[in-house]
């Protein structure tokens, strides 16, 4: 029996639910990257990199390929990029509406300074 579309989503959205796996998406947006490189831009140790880089293959949103002594992560999914930059606006968004009622909610003599 196939998986429901919006269940299908919930597994999508749970594998990118983990700020270090947003950061290695974010960081393949600009090209393939060895472990090294990864790590290098990032605050996490390496088993905890590689845990995460598991997950985003198991989900089929990376592969990873051995180049010489190297093991170089890609993007498998172009649209991943319009993924996080959609994710990027609708937090924007989300943050200006919350920003907008603060302001409405603050006591009169708050509001004017």
């Amino acid at each position: 029996m196939p998986v429901p579309l919006h269940e299908a989503k919930a597994e999508l959205f749970r594998a990118l639910g983990h700020p270090a796996r947003i950061r290695i998406l974010e960081l393949l947006v600009e090209g393939d990257q060895a472990v090294h490189q990864l790590l290098a831009r990032m605050d996490i140790e390496q088993s905890n990199l590689s845990q995460q880089l598991a997950v985003l293959r198991r989900h089929g949103l990376v592969r990873q390929q051995r180049i010489g002594g190297e093991v170089i992560y890609s993007l498998v999914v172009p649209g991943t990029r319009d993924l996080l930059l959609a994710a990027r606006m609708v937090l924007h968004d989300v943050l200006v509406d919350g920003e907008s009622l603060t302001a409405q909610l603050r006591p009169p003599d708050e509001a004017t300074g």
